[in-house]
């Protein structure tokens, strides 16, 4: 009995070191575990700075330095080749007013005086037209439409500017009376300030005409240089 008490504790005392050596082991697994670096601390610390801060400080935008005039005035000179007539000088005015950045409502008049056809100074004979009649003026009212860009000089001088397309309609005051006429054309329009600019301009004016003693539609282009101002 004695030795079997005896072989009790000493397996007791066993158990009691295996575990306590146990507990100890898993203890220290749980510290080094603690204390070493997790993979994604390791990555952050070996992941470059960023090359651009996304946090960018906005910057504060004065709009009322911004022009926004809709209205365009200017005047215009340049020539006119009259079909059958000679070509001869031309001079106008237009107003028109943007829509937006893309369209625009313009309004032009333009006078001029025709000069002789080819038969009457190759005949000699008496005149078409009497000097009154000569006397050529249109107005019409066109639609626009802006392609807009930018026009470069040199590596720091650049300016605004726009190619644009006209469709109207409106009327002639030739030979002696009032034709009907539509209006097609192009033009080239340079701005050097925000209120000034300069346009180069094509327009072909068709209209019905018997002046010559053959109905047809005449082809009227004018070329013209213009400056005009917004407001």
């Amino acid at each position: 009995m004695t030795k079997l008490k005896t072989s009790f504790q000493n397996l007791s005392c066993l158990s009691i070191g295996k575990l306590l050596i146990a507990s100890a082991l898993l203890l220290s697994a749980q510290v080094s575990a603690n204390s070493a670096p997790s993979a994604q601390d390791q990555e952050a610390q070996e992941r470059p700075p960023a090359l651009i801060d996304p946090n960018v400080e906005r910057r504060e935008i004065d709009e009322s330095d911004i022009d926004t005039e809709n209205f365009e005035i200017g005047v215009f000179g340049g020539f006119i080749s009259i079909e059958d007539f000679e070509s001869d000088a031309v001079v106008g005015a237009t107003i028109a007013y943007h829509v937006n950045e893309n369209f625009f409502l313009e309004a032009a008049y333009a006078q001029t005086t025709a000069g002789q056809t080819s038969f009457e100074k190759l005949s000699g004979g008496a005149p078409f037209l009497t000097d009154e009649e000569r006397d050529y003026r249109y107005y019409n009212l066109s639609l626009g439409y802006n392609i807009n860009g930018e026009s470069f000089f040199t590596d720091t001088l650049v300016f605004n500017s726009d190619f644009y397309f006209t469709v109207g309609a409106g009327s002639t005051e030739f030979g002696g009376d009032e034709r009907f006429t539509v209006s097609v054309g192009a033009g080239y329009r340079l701005l050097f300030t925000d209120f000034w600019a300069l346009r180069i301009d094509v327009r072909d004016h068709v209209f019905n005409s018997d002046i010559i003693g053959v109905e047809k539609d005449v082809h009227n282009l004018a070329f013209t240089l213009s400056t005009t101002f917004f407001f």
